[in-house]
């Protein structure tokens, strides 16, 4: 209980106090959404300030900010009992988002301003002592539910404010101090120069990869990889160190096509919503590149936190990006077996005993690996490991696992020669234009669907998509039965199928540097399981889904 000491210089205005409840709206996040919380105050006869609603340290310590912070714009506080109470009352309130609204309550309540908006915004913000105002996580889902509300918008920090700069139809005023947060409420159509505006193209930072072009040899892992950004299916490179898997795995990025609005919001949610977001940008649009380390915890890959205050782990900070596991081998086993729910249902569940949340993670897994502790497994007289060894390391990798990862890559170290004698290879431009095409092929095929790319079909999606001719169903049979495919294999060898013969096709359209979308709709009007998959297509993915990895374990 913090304890007001009356004093005469504003003894006078606490006389005049009458019974007054304010109620203040605010948010707060689980998950990617967020809930309502109100503030409400009330001052009556007593003394002492109470705080009551399943508050945390952070929000009971923000009382002693508050009150210096009104003090230090000259606001009186109160000689009475001030009873505040976090909405609803069985839900915890954590975090410093609430000093500003509490602050505003007391403003109200106590008469000192007459705030007429206070009931039209959602309003967050962390105070200063100086009754600055500091930014806040969540940003962008409380602007959207302030949206869905029916609210005149929200109030928040200027940083924070400026994450959801990009969100169209909803009025986001960012602040600076107290005072910018009075003016919007006394005045709002007066406090327009505090409404953010959405990042110019010349304010947006443009980035720069590591080129497929700077990568010697290593063409076929190359070719591997750009399959799979096409149609956003898991990788795993086995080689040596010093093979360049970790070059090529951040390469990739390069070559991803552009994320959609969609994809940049809801990206943005997860990165706000962990208070990682770059706030000076806007919306996040660049793919996000995620590479834990792999002593990394469970709770670290796969998201976690105290009661109901969890956050999200990197599987969903990698969404609509590339998560790089390297040396995925070395991963702890329960890390390893928590990874192939995500992969295949492409959200993680986090569970605790008073609460349950849901986070995306539509992210495609690019991995690496040794072949065997020592990493020179296959090359002539370096290896020092057993064979019992080496079957233990690469058995780390396990089956559920592998089965679920679609592209598997044997990377060898390049030659000599070729470090000797460089030749520049393909630039990942080159690349990446066939990669958006393959990409809008997909976008156009699934259209009115839930999903975007070849990777996310499921069993009747890859049956309807996935037309085989005749000679094609004997061949993917006899294969089946030789190599004992199981039900899942099967499908995923389908859908890869699917995605080498989109990117055969988006070559030829770029090799004539023509107009294309026009002639993608019409050819998948006539036809959604165009381009047809021709017998070749399923060699190529049967070849990456079984390499010489089964050799290893010999």
């Amino acid at each position: 209980m913090f304890q007001i000491q009356t004093t005469s210089n504003f003894s006078e205005l606490s006389e005049k106090i009458t019974n007054m409840l304010i109620n203040i709206y605010c948010a707060k996040c689980i998950g990617i959404q967020a809930v309502p919380v109100n503030v409400e105050v009330d001052i009556n006869s007593g003394i002492g300030i109470h705080l009551v609603g399943l508050a945390d340290i952070a929000v009971k310590e923000s009382l002693l900010r508050i009150m210096t912070a009104l003090q230090s714009l000259g606001f009186h506080i109160p000689g009475k009992k001030i009873v505040i109470n976090l909405a609803p009352a069985d839900m915890h309130k954590n975090g410093s988002g609430y000093d500003l609204p509490i602050a505003l309550g007391i403003i109200a309540a106590s008469g000192q301003r007459n705030l007429p908006a206070l009931t039209r915004y959602i309003i967050m913000g962390e105070l200063g002592l100086d009754a600055s105002v500091r930014p806040v996580a969540g940003a962008i889902p409380i602007a959207e539910f302030s949206a869905k509300m029916g609210l005149d918008g929200c109030i928040l920090p200027k940083e924070s404010a400026m994450e959801a700069s990009e969100l169209q139809g909803i009025k986001v005023f960012g602040v600076s101090t107290l005072t910018d947060v009075l003016r919007v409420l006394e005045d709002p159509d007066n406090a327009e120069d505090l409404l953010t505006k959405p990042v110019t193209n010349d304010e947006k930072v443009q980035y720069s990869y590591m080129d497929f072009a700077d990568i010697v040899g290593q063409e076929e892992a190359k070719r591997g990889l750009e399959i799979a950004a096409a149609g956003g299916h898991n990788a795993i490179m086995i080689g040596s160190p010093g093979s360049g898997k970790t070059s090529m795995a951040k390469a990739m990025i390069g070559i991803m096509p552009q994320m959609t609005t969609e994809e940049a919001i809801e990206t943005s949610k997860i990165y706000s919503v962990a208070g990682q977001h770059h706030t000076s940008r806007g919306l996040i649009r660049e793919r996000p590149f995620r590479a834990p380390h792999y002593s990394a915890s469970l709770a670290a890959i796969i998201g976690g936190g105290n009661g109901d205050n969890i956050l999200p782990g990197e599987v969903s900070l990698a969404e609509n990006g590339i998560l790089f596991l390297d040396e995925m081998s070395l991963l702890p086993k329960s890390v390893m077996e928590a990874l192939r729910s995500p992969l295949e249902d492409r959200k993680v569940t986090i569970s605790r005993l008073r609460s349950k949340v849901d986070y995306p993670a539509s992210f495609m897994l690019v991995a690496a690996s040794n072949p065997c502790p020592c990493g020179y497994f296959g090359i002539r007289g370096r290896c020092s490991c057993t064979p019992a060894q080496r079957q233990s390391y690469i058995s780390r990798l396990s089956g559920p696992i592998m089965d679920r990862i679609d592209i598997q890559l044997t990377v060898n170290p390049v030659p000599p020669s070729k470090l000797v004698h460089k030749q520049r290879a393909e630039t990942s431009s080159a690349i990446a234009a066939r990669v958006r095409v393959a990409r809008e092929i997909q976008a156009c095929r699934f259209a009115g669907c839930s999903i975007h790319v070849n990777a996310e079909m499921s069993g009747e999606m890859a049956d309807r998509f996935c037309n085989l001719t005749d000679e094609c169903k004997v061949l993917i049979e006899e294969l089946a039965n030789r190599l004992g495919l199981s039900a899942r294999a099967f499908t995923r060898i389908l859908k890869l199928s699917r995605t080498i013969a989109d990117l055969e096709v988006a070559r030829e359209i770029c090799e004539k540097q023509g107009s294309y979308e026009e002639y993608i709709q019409e050819q998948l009007a006539n036809d959604c399981s165009w381009p047809h998959i021709q017998p070749r297509h399923i060699m190529e993915a049967v070849g990456y889904r079984f390499l010489d990895r089964m050799n290893m374990m010999m």
